[in-house]
């Protein structure tokens, strides 16, 4: 290496040849020169009201326009460049995850409108604190949707300028080489017999199998690789585009509703028919909806009876029959995270449980009521409540009334102090039903919704039993009972098994996956992968020797990039052999 107190033109030219030799390794967008120019300076032609974009006002309204303009542009041009800078995009992701904590944490309206309602009875300032600040409507919101869309087009304003400059690069050669190959960081030379032509074209083809973009110069060979890295940083950002769309769009379109179903029933996928429904700004209840229903047929339970796995299920299938509009009836099983798809529908398996038969007659001998009523569970081994509303009555005096009845379905029977009437196992090997009954009016005529699985008792009486004491009673299958005072008879037909369906219609969750993975893959290649230069000089010396140097130029801190040399040295070996007395040389990296 020379020594570093040469200090002649050579040297200066050596150095612009490095910097040259660098420069280009950097793919961000090139910066303007916004440097604003001193008040009244020539190329303004003013001296008073220096603005903040390029010099003074002149008088007059031409020159108070022309100000006004060149204002107006800087500072649009200075938010643009705020706004597609690294730094924001990572602000506004940040941003945008925070905004969607408070997404999941508070009741949303078109998720589950009822308990939002629920919410603001409950808490009456804060949830109208919470309705101004749209943390009901999160995911519509002003707020969120202003957060989302700067994150997109501060995506876009940065993928558009490095992609176009990216092009450029490939489309470019690699700098030729620079004149002192010996300040590279990493370096190598030595002497061989080999010509100069013929080490440059073995250099040439070693560095074309080891995937470098060769070009030959005047007595050297420049190469380049890893343009795999700015490709992949790319490849991420459109990637979170194209995830940001996906979510977009799945918000828009999507529709999702929910549906218990006991054995033998069936469902047709319409408004009407589900028990809880929601859908996307831009979803079309009328016409996106597809024509499709099924029955289900029957449901499968099992449960580990023994070892640490007591109670745990190890089978849950639903076997179902569906059909669709050209008449074809298709036999189906659903299991969970094993939908059955049709169309663009899918449709889950969420939850069991069980519904008892029951029937009711009412004072006049006539049967008021029959038929299975879903209970629904409280925990583990099912033990289950539910409520029986019996509407078309008439009591003993043939009077219209009402019955009401609330109370335990227990799959395995068992009752204490603490507890109460619970269930020790979520099989059906003592299923008893407990209930007590009331009468009066149910409240179904105030115009008001109600849930199925409550009893409004405001407006009930109870029936007491000859001791006054609450009517209570336990029923196993088979079994029935009178009703205090000739108002009738309950009676326990058996049980059926229920299940409850997701019918779900997701746009967008491919894209979405295909845009994760891909997001991944360009991160990895982003930041495994690394850009480089490598040059070859083969020069002719004083004793008629051929000069060979090898250097080699990383964008970063790397010690791949002198092992690197160093393999392509060796690679190099065969067509260029060392000179063994000129071995005094030796070699650098």
């Amino acid at each position: 290496m020379a020594s570093d107190n040469v200090n002649d033109g050579h040297e200066l030219r050596d150095a612009g040849d490095e910097a040259a030799a660098g420069a280009g390794l950097s793919t961000a967008p090139a910066q303007e020169d916004e440097t604003p120019a001193a008040a009244g300076s020539p190329r303004e032609g003013g001296t008073a009201h220096p603005g903040s974009f390029g010099g003074a006002r002149r008088p007059g309204a031409a020159g108070t326009a022309g100000w006004l303009a060149r204002e107006v542009s800087g500072w649009v041009r200075w938010a643009w460049r705020q706004l597609t800078s690294m730094r924001v995009a990572l602000i506004l992701l940040f941003l945008l995850a925070l905004g969607a904590i408070p997404g999941s944490l508070i009741p949303q309206s078109d998720a589950n409108a009822l308990l939002v309602e629920e919410f603001k009875a409950d808490n009456e300032l804060l949830g109208r604190v919470y309705e101004r600040l749209q943390l009901f409507d999160v995911y519509s919101s002003v707020w969120f949707s202003a957060i989302y869309i700067l994150l997109f087009v501060s995506l876009i304003g940065c993928i558009v300028p490095r992609t176009w400059q990216f092009t450029g690069q490939l489309r470019g050669r690699p700098p030729r080489a620079p004149r002192r190959l010996d300040r590279m960081p990493a370096y190598t030379t030595w002497r061989t017999g080999a010509d100069p032509e013929q080490v440059l074209g073995a250099a040439q083809r070693v560095l074309k199998r080891r995937w470098f973009r060769t070009a030959p110069g005047e007595g050297s060979v420049a190469a380049e690789k890893g343009y795999l890295r700015e490709a992949g940083n790319l490849l991420f950002h459109l990637s979170l585009i194209v995830m940001l769309v996906a979510f977009g769009t799945s918000q828009l379109f999507y529709s999702e509703g929910g549906k218990l179903v006991v054995e033998g029933d069936g469902f047709s996928n319409t408004l009407p028919q589900y028990d809880d429904f929601s859908s996307g700004t831009l979803f079309d209840v009328d016409h996106d909806l597809d024509p499709f229903g099924f029955t289900l047929n029957e449901f499968t339970a099992e449960f580990s009876r023994e070892g640490p796995d007591l109670g745990t299920p190890t089978v849950f299938r639903a076997d179902i029959t569906y059909w669709t509009p050209d008449g074809t009836e298709t036999d189906a099983t659903v299991q969970p995270n094993q939908p059955v798809v049709i169309g663009d529908s899918k449709i889950y398996l969420l939850g069991h449980g069980f519904a008892p038969v029951i029937t009711v007659t009412d004072g006049q001998g006539r049967t008021a009521y029959s038929g299975p009523v879903p209970f629904l569970p409280q925990d583990t081994a099912l033990t289950s409540t539910g409520v029986v509303k019996v509407t078309d009555y008439l009591d003993e005096n043939g009077d219209p009334e009402q019955l009401g009845f609330q109370g335990f379905f227990n799959p395995s029977y068992a009752i204490d102090e603490v507890r109460g009437p619970h269930s020790t196992f979520p099989d059906p090997d003592l299923p008893v039903l407990t209930l007590t009954a009331y009468h009066g009016d149910l409240g179904l005529d105030s115009g008001l919704p109600q849930n199925v699985y409550q009893l409004n008792t405001r407006k009930l009486e109870q029936f007491t039993d000859e001791d006054g004491e609450p009517f209570r009673f336990d029923l196993l299958p088979g079994e029935s009972i009178d009703l205090p005072d000739g108002k009738g008879t309950i009676s326990y037909e058996g049980y059926e098994r229920w299940a409850t369906f997701k019918v779900s219609t997701k746009t967008g969750n491919g894209w979405a996956l295909t845009g994760a993975l891909a997001a991944v893959a360009g991160l990895a290649g982003s930041l495994l992968l690394q850009r480089r230069r490598v040059w070859v000089r083969a020069t002719t010396d004083e004793a008629g020797h051929t000069v060979v140097e090898l250097a080699s130029l990383g964008r970063t801190e790397s010690a791949r990039i002198p092992e690197e040399l160093a393999a392509l040295a060796a690679a190099l070996q065969p067509d260029a052999p060392m000179i063994p007395e000129s071995s005094d040389q030796g070699a650098r990296a």
